[in-house]
């Protein structure tokens, strides 16, 4: 297996490429993957390095409900284009709601009070979109405080419990308070028409539609792997994955039909191509097997997390931003606020090239988003440490 061009080929399937130079976030996210959202820079960072589009153009996008966040697989949250809301809430739907609903009936919270309690935020809602305190409000003893065994379990009202059964079943929809994605501050609405009401697959067809999605994004990739983005059993990925009829390109990596025709055509880019992206991008995000996103000659190198660890080591997510070239990862990067600056490193020496793609993102970043941190609790005192590491490495040449 030549692993080189299996890398690029995979950041062709994701856009990394400059194929999709000029699409919209919608088209984008359709074509290449959903953006996983936590709160962080991640949905722009997808967007922006395979459309180019701007921060105000991705707001726009997001204004229009033309992309949104939504729960989706395996119940977590993403940003997914209108063409996919359907899809995405059903897929959603027996994961974080019914898990949550479990710890919920040990603590006497019955399924008929949760579905008075749904009704009632609804009824609410039909005045205009709220707040959660303003909800909370106007559903009065509807909602109840779980006392100090809930605050324990995560779970301190019932009150999200029948926002997250609303979300999933396309009832409502939160809306960020600025229209910004990189934030947590929510207000609810009713969501009309429900995105649901005309989707005609059963649960077990959403997620045969979802497994043509993933192979159709990341592949080839291995039945573990769309195991894991699905949220699956063993037996229900398998099940789901049979009627699209993949083949094998090696071992337990499968492929469309067609994409292994398409592959064995496929050259390997002789030209560099630097882009940085995030930490949940789908070139990693979606398989979650970084090994083989590095050439082997990378493998003892360190990278810069909250520990020394060995590029090569079992990582499965990324302990910063990522830097790849023809999906092979190269580095790692963060923001610093104080200086305004990216602090970065490269595995490779760094060329005119690389350093215009840094310039670039600074630029991006500093301009248009101001801050980009990985996730929800990630702050600039928080990633201080790996900012400092991250130079050292970089100034020691390692």
């Amino acid at each position: 297996m030549d692993e080189a061009k299996l890398r690029a080929w995979r950041a062709h399937k994701q856009g990394l490429d400059g194929s999709l130079q000029g699409r919209s976030a919608a088209e984008i996210l359709q074509l290449t993957g959903w953006a996983r959202s936590v709160a962080g820079v991640g949905p722009y960072l997808t967007i922006q390095s395979r459309g180019g589009a701007s921060r105000k153009e991705i707001d726009a996008a997001l204004a229009k409900a033309e992309i949104h966040e939504l729960p989706s697989a395996r119940g977590c949250t993403y940003v997914v284009g209108a063409a996919d809301y359907a899809l995405a809430l059903k897929v959603s739907q027996g994961f974080a709601d019914e898990s949550a609903m479990k710890v919920a009936r040990k603590l006497g919270v019955t399924d008929k009070e949760v579905a008075t309690l749904r009704e009632k935020v609804c009824s609410a809602l039909e005045k205009g979109p709220m707040m959660p305190d303003e909800l909370k409000q106007a559903v009065g003893n509807a909602s109840r405080n779980l006392g100090e065994e809930g605050k324990k379990k995560g779970i301190t009202t019932t009150l999200p419990l029948a926002l997250g059964f609303l979300q999933s079943s396309g009832e409502i929809r939160r809306l960020p308070v600025d229209g910004r994605l990189d934030q947590q501050r929510y207000k609810y609405t009713l969501w009309k028409p429900n995105p649901l009401a005309k989707f005609s697959l059963s649960q077990e067809e959403a997620f045969t539609e979802l497994a043509r999605k993933f192979f159709q994004w990341i592949g080839p990739a291995t039945p573990a792997e769309f195991q894991w983005f699905s949220g699956l059993g063993v037996k229900t990925s398998k099940d789901a994955m049979a009627p699209l009829k993949l083949v094998p390109l090696e071992g337990d990596l499968l492929m469309f039909e067609e994409d292994r025709a398409a592959f064995e055509k496929f050259k390997t880019p002789a030209k560099p191509r630097f882009v940085l992206v995030s930490s949940l991008d789908g070139l990693n995000q979606l398989r979650r097997d970084i090994k083989s996103l590095l050439d082997p000659a990378d493998y003892e190198k360190p990278v810069a997390g909250d520990k020394e660890n060995k590029a090569g080591a079992a990582l499965i997510d990324l302990p910063s931003h990522a830097i790849f070239d023809r999906g092979r990862l190269i580095g790692l990067w963060e923001y610093d606020t104080v200086t305004e600056t990216i602090a970065w490193m490269s595995f490779i020496a760094p060329d005119k090239a690389l350093k215009q793609a840094v310039g670039d993102m600074e630029k991006f970043v500093k301009e248009e988003l101001g801050d980009a941190r990985s996730f929800s609790l990630d702050s600039p005192k928080s990633r201080a440490p790996k900012i400092e590491r991250i130079r050292a490495m970089q100034a020691g040449g390692k």
